[in-house]
């Protein structure tokens, strides 16, 4: 049974807005439920985030992630990107929300050509969007959504950008149209590095690719802005090259700009850069870096040389490239030098790898981060791809059914100017701050103490900036219609930004500070709740074993400070565990420290709490034997892969001797072996869990509040892979959750099923394939508390909670309970994000089993 194609319900004009792809809900549907199931993945499931994890809630640093290309002639192959950079699989918010649509070269050429009869009259773009209409060399949907965005923007936030801004804009408009095209196709590939423009192609739709790299590196003219620059805490200025002069290009050509060896050598590919090296007869290398260095050490030995009689080369390599780390001397670099001789060997070697790339185009930083700047408030996200252009259109005209809701689109997201510009600075700052911390390993002394300033100058603003966004929630937000919108405020990134320096302030020993920055933070209900269980933690440890010795004791004696302060922490454990903001994960190892402090306290017995009700049960261990197949194992040579040669993490093969001796997965295998012991089952790793959970909270996902359906055309609300879903709707869940608790699942799947089923609505994780008595008979044998547990569990935190959940999820009608195993081969080991399930689970009163695959036999193929 596949989805129906149908054509979308109409709703009210779609204003555009990035959202993440979210779940495919397109599967096939078996003649008949299989007594075993397939392993079913929903597309959320992609990213899987630690518990805790500091990329969970962060606002996304501005265009960190490497974006790849849908190529769209014979020249965009895979070689055009760097390979040693691993591709993302966050999407934002907006993606997620849309429907699941192919966003391939295929489909977009399906789109492009189903449409493509020429007319006498050349529709505009928004009817070329409403009537699919393109005509290869004339409009590309690439150009359109492009252009989609920079007029919904204008349109409606125009007061976001002066007078040269809206200059620049004109003369867009005023580009031909191969130049657009050439211009978005560069803006959707590595923008920063230079590409040769004999190896672009996009021959079916420029002409002539000199012309419109011409086009774009003509100067232009733009008028004084009238706008006083402003200084932005953690920021002494913007980046260099990022604001706009009285001139401009659109793109930078290499003849007058590429002056250093390295730049030019970043042109060439390895076996090319190795060609040059033996044909100068210099030392060679087995990296660029090696060879860059030789080059160097060559380029400051000998002479120069004359470079007449050089051609031209016809190579059909790529030219992205990437170097390894150097030394700060040689990553500088230095500009060409007129030797006495008049070309010293540096410039002779630049002159020479130019001559062989031939032309090359890099777009010009300026413009390039005011574009930026357009999608961050297009798509109200600092995160976006190349799909972010065209999934919005491509969902417009896909053949799904959606769910019927309000769409609501704020105007008045950024209400000025300088409050969009910081909180793009507040972003950069974060930035700075996650390099130092997370991306360069373990920081020095002097990396914190970096991140420390940056901590104490953003601190008096985030003050000013927590009453400004007090005040509003109070007088201007109607109910639940801040929690999306201020996630687009710079308190919301000062905020994370204050998180990690109280961090820093306990690397220093600071612990006194750090207790007055966890307060203030838990003094606030208004950003990053899902933080909120992780500072009752480190605010309960704190009082427990340092504040007794900073604070001064008075009239206590050491002791009695000590009982002092401990009682203090038991309060801060109390207050987390009765603060309904404070995430359901974190109740246990408060709890813990609940009975730890009242024991050392010797509070009397009928006073102390009583968790037995949640006491964790250790988790079964299973063993399964079964036969495995080993084949010869190669190391994928991938960074984390094992070096020595070990299997660890190497999926491994197994004959499934329950159906038909087959070879299967060691999921599958486990999956046999207990439907022989009476169980039925998935292997889905969450997708039942998932299609439960949107059965339940369908219309609750579907409710009303303010900015999170901006098209018609979503799966799930913009918020919904936030901490801002959970407390906008609070009371509706909690109604949800004791209605659950009280036995009335079955009843909500029914109902949902009857109204939705026959279109097959697309929402976010629900699996229409998913047969309904199996899930029917799946709530029958659920107890009703645990299964409001859990569901709890992913309304508080549904991206980062949807990893993790054990592979198999088995359920007897005859003993009418459910069971989830963990599959572990002699490869694998448990994640954090596995155990913290495990915890939640057990914790719920729920079955969990470790299940061992172990080899009886070993056969060799």
């Amino acid at each position: 049974m596949v989805l129906q194609t149908r054509s979308p319900a109409l709703h009210n004009q779609m204003c555009g807005q990035f959202i993440k792809h979210p779940p495919s809900t397109n599967f096939t549907d078996d003649d008949g439920p299989p007594a075993k199931r397939l392993r079913r993945l929903d597309s959320n499931d992609t990213t899987l985030s630690q518990a805790g994890s500091d990329a969970d809630d962060a606002p996304d640093s501005p265009r960190i992630a490497p974006r790849t290309e849908i190529p769209d002639s014979e020249a965009d192959s895979e070689e055009d990107f760097d390979e040693n950079v691993p591709a993302t699989t966050r999407r934002t918010d907006l993606e997620s929300a849309l429907a699941p649509v192919k966003t391939d070269k295929e489909a977009i050429q399906e789109y492009e050509a189903s449409r493509a009869a020429e007319q006498a009259v050349e529709p505009d773009l928004r009817e070329r969007l409403g009537e699919r209409n393109w005509v290869k060399g004339k409009n590309s949907i690439y150009v359109d959504a492009f252009s989609l965005a920079l007029e919904t923007v204008l349109e409606e936030e125009t007061h976001l950008f002066d007078e040269a801004e809206m200059a620049l804009f004109n003369c867009w408009r005023n580009l031909e149209y191969e130049a657009q095209y050439l211009y978005v196709r560069l803006f959707l590939r590595k923008m920063s590095a230079w590409h040769r423009i004999n190896k672009l192609g996009y021959y079916g739709d420029i002409a002539d690719l000199n012309t419109a790299a011409d086009v774009l590196q003509t100067l232009r003219t733009l008028p004084t802005s009238s706008e006083v620059a402003q200084d932005n805490p953690g920021e002494l200025e913007p980046p260099e090259g990022t604001t706009l002069e009285s001139s401009f290009t659109f793109a930078d050509g290499s003849e007058n700009e590429i002056t250093t060896l390295e730049e030019a050598s970043s042109l060439l590919k390895l076996d090319e850069l190795k060609a040059l090296a033996k044909d100068a007869k210099v030392q060679q290398g087995k990296t660029k870096g090696d060879l860059l260095k030789a080059f160097r050490r060559t380029s400051q030995k000998q002479g120069g040389l004359g470079w007449g009689g050089l051609r031209r080369s016809e190579t059909e390599e790529s030219t992205v490239s990437a170097f390894p780390e150097m030394d700060q001397q040689e990553k500088e670099g230095s500009p060409l030098k007129q030797s006495e001789t008049g070309v010293n060997r540096d410039e002779h070697f630049v002159r020479k790898i130019l001559s062989s790339t031939g032309p090359c185009i890099r777009l010009t930083l300026a413009p390039l981060k005011l574009f930026e700047r357009v999608h961050l408030v297009f798509y109200r996200s600092t995160e976006w791809t190349e799909k972010s252009l065209t999934t919005i259109i491509l969902a417009r005209i896909a053949r799904r059914n959606f769910p019927n809701y309000i769409v609501s689109r704020s105007t008045n997201i950024f209400t000025s100017r300088s409050a969009l510009l910081e909180f793009e600075a507040s972003i950069r700052t974060q930035f700075r701050v996650d390099s130092i911390l997370e991306f360069n390993g373990n920081p020095n002394k002097e990396g914190l103490q970096q991140v420390l300033d940056i901590f104490e100058e953003v601190y008096p603003r985030w003050k000013v900036l927590m009453k400004e966004e007090q005040r509003k929630e109070d007088r201007d937000y109607e109910s639940g219609e801040g929690a999306y919108l201020r996630r687009f405020s710079p308190a919301w990134v000062y905020t994370r930004i204050i998180h990690k320096g109280s961090f820093v302030l306990g690397r220093f020993k600071r612990h006194k500070r750090e207790h007055e920055m966890l307060t203030e933070l838990l003094d606030q209900h208004l950003f990053h709740a899902a933080r909120r269980g992780a500072w009752y933690q480190r605010k309960a440890l704190l009082e427990e074993h340092y504040m007794a010795a900073i604070e001064s004791p008075g009239k206590r004696d050491a002791e009695a400070q000590k009982k002092h302060w401990k009682r203090i922490a038991l309060q801060t454990c109390e207050a987390g565990l009765q603060d309904r903001e404070c995430h359901l994960i974190y109740h246990y190892d408060l709890q813990k420290r609940v009975s730890k402090l009242e024991k050392s306290l010797k509070v009397v017995k009928r006073e102390q709490h009583d968790f037995g009700h949640v006491r964790l049960v250790k988790p079964i261990e299973r063993v399964v034997k079964g036969i495995r197949i080993d084949r010869e194992y190669t190391p994928s040579g991938r960074r984390g892969s094992a070096a020595d040669g070990s299997r660890r993490g190497a999926k491994t093969i197994w004959i499934d001797e329950r159906e038909g001796g087959g070879e299967c997965s060691v999921e599958d295998m486990c999956l046999s072996w207990y439907r022989d012991q009476g169980w039925k089952g998935y292997h889905s790793e969450g997708g039942i869990v998932k299609t439960l959970f949107a059965y339940l909270f369908f219309d609750i996902l579907l409710i009303y509040i303010p900015n999170v359906f901006q098209t018609p055309y979503q799966t799930c609300p913009l918020d919904l892979h936030t901490d801002a879903f959970y407390p906008s709707r609070v009371s509706e869940i909690n109604h949800r959750l004791v209605e659950i608790a009280n036995g009335e699942a079955e009843r909500i799947v029914r109902e949902i099923h009857k109204r939705e089923s026959e279109q097959k609505t697309c929402v976010v994780g629900l699996d229409w394939a998913f047969d309904l008595e199996d899930v029917l008979e799946i709530v029958q044998c659920f107890d009703g508390s645990a299964l409001a547990t859990i569901c709890k569990v992913i309304s508080q935190d549904y991206r980062t909670r949807g990893g993790g959940i054990p592979d198999l999820f088995l359920w007897s009608p005859l003993q009418k309970s459910v069971l989830f195993a963990e599959v572990k081969s002699e490869n694998d080991r448990l994640s954090d994000t596995q155990r913290l399930w495990i915890h939640v689970l057990t914790g719920a009163g729920v079955g969990v089993e470790l299940c061992a695959a172990v080899a009886r036999e070993v056969r060799f193929g």
